[in-house]
């Protein structure tokens, strides 16, 4: 028989990585177990995106930073902050990055792909993502990813990115070109961290996705084989504790910002659940 490919992002293998617990209530448990309240951080990451990937869909005349902002200030998401005095403050800087960003654009450098769908396969996984832009520079592709973070980033973080690696795989082999530059574009400070890859650095990441993949569905069909297939409208709940010895916590300081905090006492104890404005607040502050 033909092994099965695991079929995955570079979101669930990370996930896998960070903490198998946590791999398990997102991707396995049904129901889901509920998730914490909604994180102002990533509202205001989705809304900076969704603004930038509008404007790319305006026609070219009115790729204007004036209309990048409108667009951000027309589609601010507010779930997750302090109060409505805080949103607005956040609505006014996110205006400010995504219009001073897209006024070093070029309106007539039509990107091959935005908020692009890209998937490949291997002999072991069939792996997809979306990226947030895809350039054609000369006879070239170029990854680019858009991060809105209080963290300026450097040329290691694009290097050591599974996702951009796994994009620029992805793209290279859908649109037949060469796919080795990826970029991360930091919004707030205007620096772009850039890594060039060659071919064999990329195909590591791909052998260290496999590697992950592995171990990640090794857990899944044991996971499968103790839980029952619900029948069709049906949820059946899950008994957590069985499941440990598969899928254990990995308590850190990261156990602050897990959507499932509420449900692992490991995770609790070792960092207690930021409220969801947290990291916004420590930005305004400029820690």
């Amino acid at each position: 028989m033909p092994r099965r490919l695991y079929s995955c992002t570079p979101s669930r293998l990370n996930t896998w990585l960070d903490c198998p617990r946590r791999y398990r209530m997102a991707y396995l448990d049904r129901p889901m177990p509920p998730k914490g309240p909604p994180w102002a951080h990533n509202s205001l990451g989705s809304s900076v995106h969704n603004a930038l990937a509008a404007w790319w869909r305006l026609p070219e005349h009115q790729r204007t930073p004036e209309a990048a902002g409108t667009l951000l200030a027309r589609g601010w998401l507010t779930e997750g902050f302090r109060d409505e005095e805080q949103s607005a403050y956040w609505r006014e800087r996110a205006r400010e990055m995504t219009e001073r960003y897209t006024a070093t654009l070029d309106p007539a450098d039509e990107p091959l792909g935005v908020e692009r769908t890209v998937a490949t396969r291997t002999d072991r996984i069939a792996v997809s993502g979306r990226i947030d832009r895809l350039d054609a520079r000369g006879a070239e592709l170029v990854v680019v990813d858009y991060k809105t973070g209080r963290h300026v980033l450097t040329s290691d973080d694009a290097r050591g990115s599974l996702a951009l690696a796994v994009y620029a795989v992805a793209a290279a082999r859908v649109l037949r070109r060469p796919c080795r530059r990826v970029e991360l574009h930091h919004l707030p400070s205007g620096e772009v961290a850039v890594w060039e890859h060659t071919d064999e650095s990329l195909q590591r990441h791909i052998r260290r996705a496999e590697q992950i993949a592995a171990e990640a569905a090794a857990a899944d069909e044991a996971y499968r084989a103790r839980v029952p297939e619900p029948r069709r409208g049906e949820a059946l709940p899950v008994d957590h504790a069985p499941h440990d010895e598969l899928f254990p916590p990995r308590p850190g300081t990261l156990c602050s910002w897990c959507d499932f905090a509420r449900h692992c006492p490991e995770g609790r104890e070792a960092a207690p659940r930021k409220e969801p404005w947290a990291a916004v607040d420590a930005a305004a502050r400029g820690d």
